[in-house]
């Protein structure tokens, strides 16, 4: 068996749900996946990612990620609406309204299209996205159009889609004359890789638009005092943990106990990905655990996660 350990902060809600991506995606790489935290050490906690063979888990998976083609996906015959016509406000002419990654979806993330669909109803900015690495594997994300019994546990909102966001944090945004805004996962590895298979929640970036999990990245006026975006000042975040929470939390959810109050755990055995998907729920009382429960900012229409504290440690 192969192992990866990586270092992790357990207040940072959204690094327990990458984990759980790392673990899931692991799995679907590699096979007969198990991971699980090591706190024994509460200046380093790390979670422990063992898989079949020899490769590197953590390597694998970031390999994937920066490699991987991404599309949206829709049911058969879905067709994107047009763009709509607006009133600029600066000559009073009409223009076409085109959201910032607008581009980029229709220009480079291409639409497939199955029977088979989460929702009943298909909305542009709300599509799942798919990830596949050339001849291989293939999944699909997305959690946030998910019309079970569970809570979608969808915190974005406003003008931005789920494939823009992924496109960001997968390929990055580059400027008009091509010059790195933000880097993505593929700049990441191909400029630090090494440093990323080692600290992969710890490499961060300037943050475009996320899925608004990692709480070094996201902030309300209220709590910061002023508006960065109405500043053009720069927040930074994890494109690994926002892309890897949003595999963690395709097949499970932490526990929403209450509005806006969220209660999750990190397990501390090594577990299989089905198991581990109900210990993130705090669902598995009989096995070591840390507890933790944090509240859901509203910045505008976003949702945004903040960091927890421990409820309790068993």
């Amino acid at each position: 068996m192969a192992e990866s350990t990586i270092p992790v902060d357990l207040f940072n809600p959204g690094q327990v749900f990458a984990c759980l991506g790392f673990l899931e995606a692991a799995d679907a790489l590699i096979g007969g996946a198990q991971g699980g935290f090591d706190w024994d050490d509460e200046s380093d906690v790390r979670f422990v990612l063992r898989t079949y063979g020899e490769a590197n888990p953590v390597a694998a998976v970031l390999e994937f990620l920066a490699e991987a083609e991404l599309s949206r996906w829709a049911p058969s015959g879905y067709r994107d609406p047009l763009p709509k016509e607006i009133k600029r406000k600066d000559k009073g002419k009409t223009a076409i309204s085109v959201e910032a990654h607008e581009g980029a979806e229709r220009g480079g993330v291409r639409l497939t299209t199955s029977e088979h669909f989460p929702a009943p109803v298909a909305d542009r900015m709300t599509l799942p996205i798919r990830l596949a690495a050339t001849g291989g594997l293939q999944v699909e994300f997305g959690h946030w159009t998910d019309e079970s019994s569970r809570n979608s546990f969808k915190l974005y909102a406003g003008n931005r889609s789920a494939a823009g966001i992924a496109a960001a944090m997968l390929c990055g945004h580059l400027g008009n004359k091509g010059q790195i805004l933000q880097k993505g996962i593929a700049q990441l590895w191909a400029g630090a890789r090494a440093e990323l298979t080692a600290r992969p929640f710890d490499l961060l970036t300037p943050m475009g638009g996320s899925f608004n999990f990692d709480p070094r990245g996201t902030w309300t006026a209220i709590g910061a005092g002023y508006s960065p975006n109405d500043q053009g000042h720069e927040v930074v975040a994890s494109p690994v943990v926002h892309l890897l929470a949003a595999w963690g939390l395709e097949n499970a959810r932490p526990d929403e106990y209450a509005i806006r109050k969220v209660r999750y755990a990190a397990w501390g055995i090594e577990l299989a990905p089905m198991l581990a998907r109900a210990a993130l729920a705090c669902a598995i009382p009989s096995i070591p655990s840390k507890r933790f429960h944090f509240d859901l900012d509203l910045a505008g229409k976003n949702k945004v996660v903040t960091f927890a504290n421990l409820e309790s440690n068993q």
